[in-house]
């Protein structure tokens, strides 16, 4: 068996090493069903009580409040970006808000202007989103439709660590990237939304937690795939979903819950490792740069430049042959990207912190 490398991938990203040992144990034969979850119908007793399991497990990490309904969706969090303004903003005769600290806020806009209209409450690009705005610096308006935000955005390592406080307008969140990382209070949320891929699971579902209230709000006769109204009262079963998927989601969350202990104890350790890193960064007299401002650094996402674009090449070069994979940042920021989510363990990152001390002294 080829050995596994530290996988600092920013998605489709690390898993946790239990879940996929227990995935691999039942891969042909699903304790009582006579066959792979694969092969099984997603109508069936086996199935229905894994896609239970996994809301459930939802349900008790983030403490989700009885008023409020976990989905399991397809398309990812880039289909959210259409759905959400398509039960929401379009025909409501509002606008909506959106706050821009990096490429994911943007992307979600631009599919929200297709359908309705847009503003832009904060913009982060001049600075070039090194930041989160402060509450004051918020233009909203308490007419909107909703206020949209991105918690973390994984290009830049920027993140939030408190919700905007938008009054009695809904507060939308595209969570993909820090959902499960830390406990948050999904009562200030209208609806939260994330892409497996990163903290819950492999790629090929959204979990979307939506309240009773926004439900009560969908329009009638949208597509029945993009209705939220439709996909909650069909338990999102609807169409047949993405099932190893869920049940790869199912076995994380209980991970979560099982052996870490919940959010509080994954926050603390998650905490813990973004500190390795960073510390080595302010730590290195400008060899390493940090891009975001120290109070919006994100836990999930460590990005960094280093003095030339030769020895950021070299520096990925050389952590991949030591075991460190997936280091290179976004194409369209460049630089080098940690990504730590919750399946990458304390002591990969500490391998990492070391290469970055040893790598520094070879070329400081």
């Amino acid at each position: 068996m080829a050995e596994r490398v530290y996988n600092f991938a920013a998605g489709p990203a690390a898993l946790p090493l239990p879940a996929l040992e227990e995935a691999r144990e039942h891969f042909l034969v699903l304790p009582g069903a006579g066959a792979s979850v694969m092969e099984i119908s997603h109508r069936s007793k086996e199935f229905l009580a894994i896609i239970e399991q996994a809301q459930q497990n939802f349900r008790t990490l983030l403490n989700i409040p009885d008023n409020y309904r976990v989905l399991f969706l397809q398309g990812g969090a880039s289909l959210q970006f259409i759905m959400a303004p398509m039960n929401f903003l379009q025909n409501s005769g509002k606008p909506a808000d959106y706050v821009l600290t990096g490429s994911w806020g943007n992307k979600a806009m631009k599919e929200a202007k297709r359908v309705g209209n847009v503003r832009v409450a904060w913009e982060g690009k001049a600075e070039k989103y090194v930041r989160v705005p402060k509450q004051d610096e918020l233009d909203l308006d308490p007419g909107a439709a909703y206020v949209h935000f991105t918690s973390n955005e994984t290009i830049e390592g920027v993140e939030f660590f408190e919700e905007p406080d938008t009054g009695s307008v809904p507060l939308f969140c595209d969570a993909s990237s820090d959902i499960l990382s830390r406990p948050i209070d999904v009562s200030k949320y209208g609806i939260l939304y994330a892409g497996a891929q990163k903290n819950v699971g492999p790629s090929g579902v959204a979990v979307v937690i939506i309240s009773d209230e926004m439900l009560a709000r969908v329009p009638e006769n949208l597509p029945a795939m993009l209705d939220y109204k439709n996909m909650a009262e069909n338990a999102s079963l609807y169409n047949t979903p993405p099932t190893f998927t869920i049940y790869m989601v199912m076995l994380v969350t209980k991970w979560l819950i099982e052996e870490i202990g919940g959010l509080d104890k994954m926050y603390a350790i998650n905490k813990e490792k973004a500190k390795m890193l960073y510390d080595v960064i302010d730590g290195s007299g400008g060899f390493y740069k940090g891009h975001s401002q120290v109070d919006c650094r994100s836990i999930m996402n460590v990005t960094f430049r280093l003095p030339s674009e030769e020895l950021e090449a070299a520096f990925i070069k050389e952590a991949g042959a030591n075991g460190l994979a997936s280091l290179k940042g976004h194409r369209s920021v460049g630089g080098c990207r940690a990504s730590i989510y919750n399946a990458v363990p304390v002591e990969g990152v500490k391998a990492l912190s070391d290469f970055m001390k040893a790598f520094m002294s070879r070329n400081g």
